[in-house]
């Protein structure tokens, strides 16, 4: 009560904001005379006359009545259009970091154009975020010449772009992408190995469209870089198999009193449950087949993965339905439909093991899973912008959500001109057969009467069933949908004709304006050179049929079902009614409609069962309206609280994500890195000597031969502890401690001399770049299973959230650790080899080439024998490992390992001198041999390989 009588006296926010913003656009206004006086020339120096005044201090705000003023100026006189009023305050809402909901047909697009202009002056960037390629392309062309006769650049990023056009696009006063590029592109400048490759410059200010699309429903997807992983497409087809034998329950509270049948499906929250009957009919059939032992359970940790497997299984064949969720391409390939807009996504796939199984189910070629490298949410990448904004038609009723979640505020723009459009009643049916009679009947008396009807379902499936109902009412018309989409902008441009009839899914309701009597400009691109007089006369056909349509009652909007979100029945309202043209609209939804068989209230179905209605008969009544509001109330607030629940697991991970790529980019600007590299040196000796010499203790306590083999081992050089402690009895734990980590870093510090300042820097830093690459993939991996698991902990009377925190917390201290060590290992194990050592492994090569070739021989002969094992080989090749680069340049193949052995996929590296990099031990250990090959990273327990039958380090190896 209080807040409506303060709106009362005050206004509503929105109000005050709208009456705040109308004093600069009287501003903006009266500069307009002065402006427009100004010549083609004066006006376009004003951008060179602005950056120099913000360069100066003069701040955006300050300079944005007269940059608004000249952007105006500027569009006039270059596409002929000239901004509203209204358009001004959505251009200033747009630059406060808010959101501007505007009305379809209101121009969103040229009244962006405001905002862009005044923050490209700072010269940091603009980057514009469209839904799909086709509209970042278009409009970055509509508004290239506005922009370059302002002397400033526009670029476009896109899939599979040459490097060099995207970084010079990157640089661009102005930006036009998808927010999938933008996303991965952050992705990908996150694992590169020199500044220089980095595309993105840092993240300025951003403007997206259709913002309730892609930060509400997008919010929940994942943008994840992946390699592949192990291969399990057999497993997949195989449990495929056992679905069909699983039986489904209809009633749920069956399942959870035991008496159930084999699972059931919660189709509010789309999750499956398996019953105990269940769980034992699958590991049945797993014993069978031997994929499960006879002892074994799927409740068991190692068997967990196989649970996922059925569970997935389970989902595709009964949550998941082809032309509704997904479509199988031409390719044979299953490609996701956007329930939101009824896109197909080409390239992304589900997770989880998920679409493999959907694979498995078409009988499609199952492709490999993923292994993640690299990931980030939607709604973490677009919060690291120092300003974000956006536009919309539909954003009110989300309000609050991006206020929570992205500190955002909406501001409603009045339109132009009134909306004239008429909002009817629903019409509710009891089959979905007699919703599609009545939408005929609505159909046949709307195109009487000369008005275009655009018919909206929620799916690929509802569309092509009116589809052919319509073809067998004799009713011409066109269908959009997933499955053409090539031909989108072809029928949105023509669905405005009289009487035309047009079936869309949700890819209709963004992007592309329906005017009334046709796109009359499109039908002019699409034939050839025409005269001025047959434009004209174009031009003249249109008007009437424009008029026409007018009289007629303008475009007659019919929604098939009502969707799971107000905002997107609000989008398919809103096709109609732009700019003040006359338009209706009418829901017509049946009890058959997931929405009201899943949410609506048993009462509404009693009460219209109970009415005796027909199959075509419909009713329009205020307790079912306000059930369907219900309905969509609920599942809002669900998928509201889904995305908090994703987000408050994501911020954790953000945060872990933000230090990894915050320590890659100082990397990358080739800091020095020895005082680094000396701490990592104190760290990972410090807790390996701990391992054998425990803090506090005496020499008692102490494991030294321990100590001097897990050094070798590790580091590939041998630490003569003992010799220090028969020479110096006084030597106490805090003393041998300090001693073996100075021996360490001067060991080091010695290689590194032996390497040359450049090429030891550029060895620390690729060392620790692959390194944190590698470990990171690997967390990635760990956090993915710590939560698919972490639910289960509720169990426990443990909080899930908490202990994720804490858990993913202790393996991010856990890799850090595991970074550090193998830094330390690979820098100590690695080896410069001269000249003269090359040549001598190049001629071994060949010796061993040559014995290979002779063995070989022997075989094809029918001889015994074989390859020669480490065993039957010269004793100059055993335990002998190298990996040999040229350091004098770019490598374009170098081995796929580290000199620790780990994998990796990052091969390129860059070095000065004509040297190598081999995967050997110190060079001390190969001089003073008397003639005997030493290996350089032989153990120095091993037997020598002089043939004494002493240990090397007794005899060879002796220091």
């Amino acid at each position: 009560m209080l807040t409506k009588a303060i709106s009362a006296v005050f206004g509503t926010k929105n109000e005050r904001e709208l009456k705040r913003m109308q004093r600069q656009v009287d501003k903006i206004n009266a500069l307009e005379p002065t402006i427009s006086a100004l010549s083609d020339d004066e006006l376009r120096q004003k951008t060179d006359e602005f950056k120099s005044r913000h360069a100066n201090g003069e701040s955006l705000d300050r300079l944005l009545p007269e940059a608004f003023a000249v952007c105006r100026e500027a569009s006039k006189r270059v596409n002929g259009m000239r901004h509203y009023d209204v358009q001004l305050i959505g251009g200033m809402t747009l630059h406060e970091g808010k959101i501007a909901e505007m009305k379809t047909g209101e121009g969103k697009t040229l009244m962006a154009t405001l905002a862009m202009y005044l923050n490209a002056i700072s010269g940091k960037g603009v980057h514009v975020v469209t839904v799909n390629d086709y509209l970042a392309g278009r409009d970055a062309e509509l508004n290239r010449g506005l922009f370059s006769f302002l002397g400033l650049t526009v670029g476009v990023i896109y899939s599979q772009q040459p490097p060099h056009e995207k970084f010079d696009a990157y640089r661009a006063d102005i930006t036009y992408g998808t927010n999938n590029e933008y996303g991965f592109d952050y992705l990908r400048d996150n694992m590169v190995f020199s500044k220089d490759e980095k595309k993105q410059r840092p993240l300025n200010y951003c403007i997206i469209d259709e913002i309730d699309s892609i930060l509400i429903d997008e919010a929940r997807t994942p943008l994840i870089i992946s390699g592949q992983a192990e291969d399990s497409a057999h497993l997949y087809a195989l449990i495929n198999n056992i679905i069909p034998r699983l039986k489904k329950s209809d009633n749920e509270e069956d399942n959870k009193n035991n008496v159930a049948e084999d699972f059931w499906i919660d189709e509010k929250n789309r999750a499956i449950e398996i019953s105990e009957k269940g769980y034992e009919k699958i590991e049945k059939f797993l014993i069978e087949v031997g994929e499960l032992g006879e002892k074994e359970s799927l409740y068991s940790p190692a068997r967990l993965p196989l649970l996922a497997h059925v569970q997935a299984a389970i989902r595709a064949h009964h949550l998941f339905i082809k032309n509704v969720h997904y479509i199988i391409s031409d390719d044979n390939e299953i490609v996701i439909v956007d329930e939101n807009t009824g896109r197909t996504m080409p390239g992304r796939r589900w997770s989880e093991g998920l679409h493999q199984a959907v694979e498995a189910k078409e009988g499609v070629e199952i492709q490999a899973e993923n292994q993640t490298m690299a990931t980030t949410t939607f709604q973490n990448y677009f919060r690291l912008y120092d300003k974000l904004s956006g536009m919309t038609g539909t954003a009110d009723t989300e309000a609050a959500e991006f206020k929570s979640t992205y500190d955002i505020d909406v501001v409603i723009i009045p339109t132009h001109r009134p909306i004239a459009r008429v909002d009817l009643n629903d019409q509710i049916f009891l089959s979905k057969l007699g919703k599609y009679q009545g939408i005929i009947r609505e159909i046949r008396q709307i195109t009487a009467k000369g008005a275009p009807v655009l018919v909206g379902t929620a799916t690929i499936e509802a569309s092509e069933e009116l589809s052919y109902l319509l073809d067998q009412a004799g009713i011409k018309h066109n269908v959009l949908n997933a499955k053409q989409h090539e031909r989108e902008a072809e029928i949105i441009a023509q669905a405005g004709r009289p009487s035309a009839v047009t079936i869309a899914t949700n890819m209709a309701g963004r992007g592309t304006d329906i005017i009334l009597g046709g796109n009359w400009q499109a039908e002019i691109e699409d034939l050839d050179a025409l005269t001025d007089a047959q434009k004209s006369e174009l031009q003249s056909q249109w008007q009437a049929r424009n008029e026409a349509v007018k009289a007629a009652g303008g475009l007659h909007i019919i929604g098939s079902e009502r969707h799971e979100s107000r905002r997107i029945d609000n989008q398919l309202r809103g096709r109609a009614g732009r700019q003040g043209d006359p338009g209706q609209s009418r829901f017509f939804l049946s009890l058959e409609d997931d929405l009201m068989r899943i949410f609506a209230g048993d009462r509404v179905v009693s009460m219209m069962r109970a009415m005796g209605l027909k199959e075509d008969e419909a009713i329009e009544h205020k307790m079912v309206s306000r059930s369907i509001e219900n309905a969509q109330g609920k599942v809002e607030a669900r998928d509201f609280d889904a995305r908090k629940s994703l987000l408050k697991y994501d911020d954790v991970a953000n945060e872990q994500r933000k230090v990894i790529y915050g320590q890659r980019d100082d990397l990358l600007e080739e800091i020095d890195l020895q005082e680094s590299i000396k701490a990592m040196h104190h760290e990972v000796y410090n807790a390996l000597i701990t391992q054998f010499v425990p803090v506090g203790s005496v020499d008692d306590q102490w494991n030294i031969d321990g100590l001097e083999d897990e050094i070798e081992d590790a580091f590939g050089y041998y630490m003569p502890i003992n010799d220090w402690l028969d020479a110096d009895r006084r030597l106490d734990e805090e003393g041998l401690r300090a001693k073996i980590i100075e021996f360490a870093i001067a060991h080091y510090q010695k290689k590194r001399e032996s390497m040359g300042e450049q090429n030891a820097a550029r060895l620390e830093r690729d060392f620790m770049l692959r390194n944190l690459d590698r470990h990171w993939k690997e967390h990635l991996t760990q956090m993915d299973q710590l939560r698919k698991g972490i639910h289960l902990r509720s169990y426990a009377q443990k909080n899930p959230e908490q202990e994720y925190k804490r858990e993913s917390f202790d393996l991010f201290q856990s890799m850090l650790g595991a970074i550090k060590s193998d830094v330390v290992q690979d820098l100590a194990r690695v080896h410069i080899a001269t000249p003269e050592e090359i040549a001598q492994m190049e001629e071994e090569r060949r010796r061993q080439a040559e014995m290979m070739r002779l063995h070989f021989e022997h075989n094809d002969m029918g001889l015994e024998g074989g390859i020669a094992t480490d065993e039957s080989r010269p004793r100059a090749t055993q335990n002998v490992q190298r990996i040999t680069v040229s350091l004098g340049g770019a490598v374009p193949s170098m081995p796929n390992l580290m000199p620790n052995g780990h994998a990796n996929t990052n091969t390129n590296t860059s070095m000065d001198t004509n040297q190598s990099m081999t995967d050997v031990g110190d060079t001390a250990e190969t001089q003073n041999t008397d003639d005997v090959f030493i290996p350089a990273n032989i153990n120095r327990n091993a037997p020598c390989p002089c043939g004494s039958g002493l240990k090397y380090k007794q005899c060879h190896g002796k220091i």
